[in-house]
C-alpha cells in the first residue's frame, strides 16, 4: 500500500476549490461533494499508484507526473517508490502546464 503525501500547494488548491464553490457560487453541498469525490479519487492511488496516465501522454513535455481527472479538476501527482506525492489539484481549464513547470507560455491562468 502506498503512502499519499500532499504538497502545501495541493492542500491550498483543495481549500480554494471548496471556498470558491461554497462562497462564490454559494453552494456548500456541491463544494463538499466535489472535494470529497476528489479526495476519494486520490485515495485510490494508495492501492493503484499507476491509476492515472502519464502527463506525457497528452503533451510533448516529458515529466514524471501522472494525472487523474476528477470532474472539472485535475490531480497531478508523482510516484516515488511507495510514496505518491500529490503536487497540485487544478481546475481543468487553467494553463496547468505553466502552473506546474513555470517556463511555458501562460495563456490563461484564471478559473
Amino acid at each position: 500500500m502506498n503512502k499519499i503525501l500532499y504538497s502545501p500547494e495541493a492542500l491550498n488548491d483543495i481549500d480554494e476549490i471548496w471556498a470558491y464553490i461554497n462562497n462564490e457560487l454559494q453552494n456548500s453541498a456541491a463544494a463538499q461533494k466535489i472535494v470529497s469525490d476528489t479526495l476519494d479519487t486520490i485515495e485510490k492511488l494508495r492501492d493503484f499508484s499507476e491509476l492515472g496516465p502519464p502527463l506525457s501522454s497528452i503533451t510533448e513535455f516529458e515529466s514524471d507526473y501522472g494525472f487523474l481527472v476528477c470532474g472539472k479538476y485535475i490531480v497531478f501527482y508523482r510516484v516515488m517508490g511507495l510514496d505518491v506525492h500529490i503536487d497540485r489539484v487544478l481546475y481543468g481549464r487553467r494553463n496547468y502546464m505553466s502552473i506546474l513547470f513555470g517556463t511555458l507560455h501562460n495563456d490563461d491562468d484564471s478559473e
